[in-house]
């Protein structure tokens, strides 16, 4: 499996040689298993490489070879039948391909085995068939079936792959701005697929030709040539030259012909001709073979050296030149040598020899600069991907949870929200005033399946005890004096959908009953009615109250707190989060300032320190009314001071004084973070040290490390 993934992922970085490798070891490991299927699909993708790499007679006994392995009607035999059909299509055998394409047609039994990968990737062979036999609306039709079924299954690959082909059969059948509008959006993918690059240029080439402009038409030839060499992609050579030929014969005059290169162009010409060499520097940053092959091809164009060369270096140190243009720079004692980066176990660097004047000197400079550019980008970019492998990122979609601000334990709740929001099982939200706990309510409902359905929040404490059971349950005009209406109550109300009951702890002993019955079975009894309804509501439950505790004391029943604590979610007081806070902050005083039209409101370093240092008791609430307090009052486009806050709070600035034997510390937020960090990783594990007195393995565990790793803190800190 291993090897499969790995063989996979070659092919489609074209990597052929690694591709090969892995083809090879793995059929040898799948028939030493003796699993049938693994040895078909390795059979099957040894034919794939093998064709790419234009062995096409070794490829064709391989695909033999994997068909009478484990026949198979299915996706796999499709698979196969299609990669050899693809074979006989480049091969010119077009009888054979359309025999094999016709036996993939006859094994379709349903609607839905269009949409499986091998068949729905066959229709592009069809269409490249029916162009070669002059059947061009065949083809067109065939290659919008393609994007039709890439959408359906988001084939995303396929849809690239249909809307190059689409454009390559439409050269010469429609204008330059009709070819070029089915060409937009694509370039996104060519950074993933070098051989859609090399396709992608030789849709221009060949569009170009066909129109006349043969300096732009050879520029992308070249490029596509450059591309299909570098990768061994020989069926993509082979295209490219069909291709070629095929465009460039349909120019009337033969000196408009571009089958030679052409020497001149107009100064705007050679200005787009250097963006797109720009950006195929860009596109090529993964693959440092195609990259200096392209820096190679950019010196010459510029004519800044006499001479470069992309040359591979291998671990022992032997070179072999993979492109040259001008003097050969070996030869030059003044030859120059660009890093351009390491190919499995080849390192490639590109020689050059300098021109010397001012022009040249300066070009090539600001080619070294691209290539150092692109350098730091992919450093960022291998950063990034190794980042997220060792710390996976599971981003939440916000959907639904309106503009709430999610970040640190936030974030992790919304996470755990989303997995339990399908089911349909009691949520018990606890946490003190103000935390967000109807945020969070909302966000079950928004990731659940009832996400179109209501959400209907009631307190338990906005309307006196004795009204509580008429506004749950509803009634039925004339059961009691003053109801002369139905009232179908918020449980109706919410029907298919969900009931947040906040502060939950507040219901009286007598109407708890109730709301269990409704709990287990789903029915309720409103007042006046003669028999009970049965309605499909989720309830969440709130409460900043310790119901254990009212369970122990009598004031709330036992069998009722099981049913709605079936999931408990605890949000932690604002003091608890304070990472939180500069979000928090950022977002309600941009929302104030927007609404009290404040213009562009600031708030000032020290301010914002004060912030995070306030213990606020009345969590995100008051945080976000003491902000709203500060706008209201300030004038427009304002920096806020300290001075603009409550006295409350200026008062307690005390606690950034805290000593750090305490429970916490305070540091300058304008500090350099290593230092900080050491800091406070100093403070905490002296605390640790001091509160278990000395014992290493109880002070590592409370900081939830190692013993190694706690040794290894001390030694770094000095400790």
């Amino acid at each position: 499996m291993a090897h499969v993934t790995l063989l996979n992922i070659a092919i489609m970085h074209s990597d052929f040689s690694s591709a090969l490798k892995h083809a090879t070891e793995g059929t040898q490991v799948a028939q030493e298993s003796g699993a049938a299927v693994w040895r078909r699909a390795f059979l099957a993708n040894m034919a794939r490489v093998l064709y790419l790499l234009g062995r096409f007679d070794e490829a064709a006994d391989y695909y033999e070879q994997g068909s009478s392995a484990l026949p198979s009607t299915g996706d796999n035999g499709a698979a196969t039948l299609g990669g050899l059909a693809e074979l006989r299509l480049t091969q010119g055998r077009l009888a054979e391909c359309k025999d094999l394409l016709d036996r993939i047609e006859l094994s379709i039994r349903e609607p839905k085995d269009r949409v499986a990968h091998a068949h729905r990737h066959t229709i592009l062979v069809r269409s490249q068939l029916l162009a070669r036999e002059g059947d061009l609306a065949g083809a067109l039709s065939c290659v919008d079936n393609a994007i039709e079924s890439a959408a359906a299954s988001g084939d995303q690959l396929l849809g690239v792959m249909a809307q190059l082909t689409k454009a390559e059969l439409l050269c010469g059948a429609v204008g330059p701005f009709e070819l070029a509008g089915s060409l937009d959006g694509l370039v996104t993918f060519l950074t993933y697929y070098p051989d859609l690059h090399a396709h992608y240029e030789r849709v221009l080439a060949c569009a170009l030709a066909t129109d006349g402009d043969a300096y732009a038409a050879r520029t992308h030839f070249d490029r596509a040539k450059r591309i299909y060499d570098s990768l061994g992609h020989v069926p993509g050579l082979l295209e490219l030259d069909r291709r070629w030929t095929l465009a460039t014969s349909r120019v009337p005059s033969p000196a408009a012909s571009p089958a030679a290169a052409p020497t001149a162009a107009d100064p705007a010409a050679r200005a787009r001709s250097a963006v797109q060499a720009a950006g195929a520097l860009l596109l090529s940053a993964g693959r440092p073979d195609l990259l200096a092959r392209e820096i190679v091809e950019l010196l010459a164009a510029t004519s800044c050296v006499s001479g470069a060369a992309a040359i591979s270096r291998d671990a022992a140190g032997h070179e072999t030149t993979l492109v040259v243009s001008g003097t050969p720079p070996s030869a030059a004692p003044a030859a120059k040598r660009l890093a351009v980066g390491v190919s499995g176990d080849h390192t490639i660097d590109v020689v050059v020899t300098p021109k010397l004047d001012v022009e040249s000197i300066a070009t090539l400079n600001a080619v070294t600069l691209m290539l150092a550019t692109i350098h730091d980008l992919e450093c960022a970019r291998a950063e990034r991907e190794e980042r997220l492998t060792l710390w996976p990122i599971d981003d939440v979609p916000l959907e639904g949870v309106g503009q709430a601000v999610v970040a640190g334990q936030m974030r992790e709740l919304m996470s755990f929200a989303r997995r339990i929001a399908i089911t349909n099982v009691s949520v018990l939200i606890t946490g003190e005033s103000g935390t967000g706990k109807e945020i969070l309510a909302r966000a079950i409902h928004a990731f659940s399946r009832r996400a179109q359905k209501p959400f209907v929040p009631f307190n338990c404490t906005a309307v006196p005890r004795e009204l509580l059971e008429s506004q749950l349950f509803g009634y039925r005009r004339g059961s009691f004096t003053g109801a002369d209406r139905d009232n179908p109550g918020l449980i109706r109300t919410a029907r298919d959908g969900t009931l947040f009951l906040d502060e939950v702890g507040e219901l009286g002993l007598d109407l708890q009953p109730k709301l269990l019955r409704f709990l287990e079975s789903g029915e309720i009894s409103p007042l006046g009615e003669t028999s009970p309804l049965t309605v499909d509501v989720r309830i969440i439950a709130a409460t900043n109250a310790n119901l254990e505790q009212s369970v122990k004391d009598g004031r709330f029943r036992e069998d009722l707190f099981y049913r709605l604590n079936v999931i408990p979610l605890r949000i932690a007081p604002l003091r608890e989060r304070r990472d939180e806070i500069p979000g928090l902050v950022n977002y309600f005083v941009g929302r104030a300032a927007q609404e009290f039209d404040k213009g562009q409101v600031r708030l000032a370093e020290e301010t914002m320190e004060y912030l995070l240092l306030y213990p606020w008791p009345g969590n995100v609430r008051q945080l976000n009314n003491e902000l709203r307090r500060m706008i209201a009052l300030a004038k427009r486009d304002t920096v806020l001071t300290p001075p603009h806050l409550s006295d409350v709070i200026r008062r307690d600035r005390s606690t950034a004084a805290r000593a750090l034997n305490g429970s916490e510390i305070a540091v300058p937020l304008h500090d350099k973070l290593g230092p900080t960090l050491s800091t406070i990783e100093r403070a905490m594990i002296k605390a640790a040290l001091h509160e278990h007195h000395g014992k290493v393995d109880a002070a590592a565990h409370a900081l939830g490390i190692s013993r190694k790793g706690l040794y290894l803190k001390r030694q770094r800190l000095g400790l």
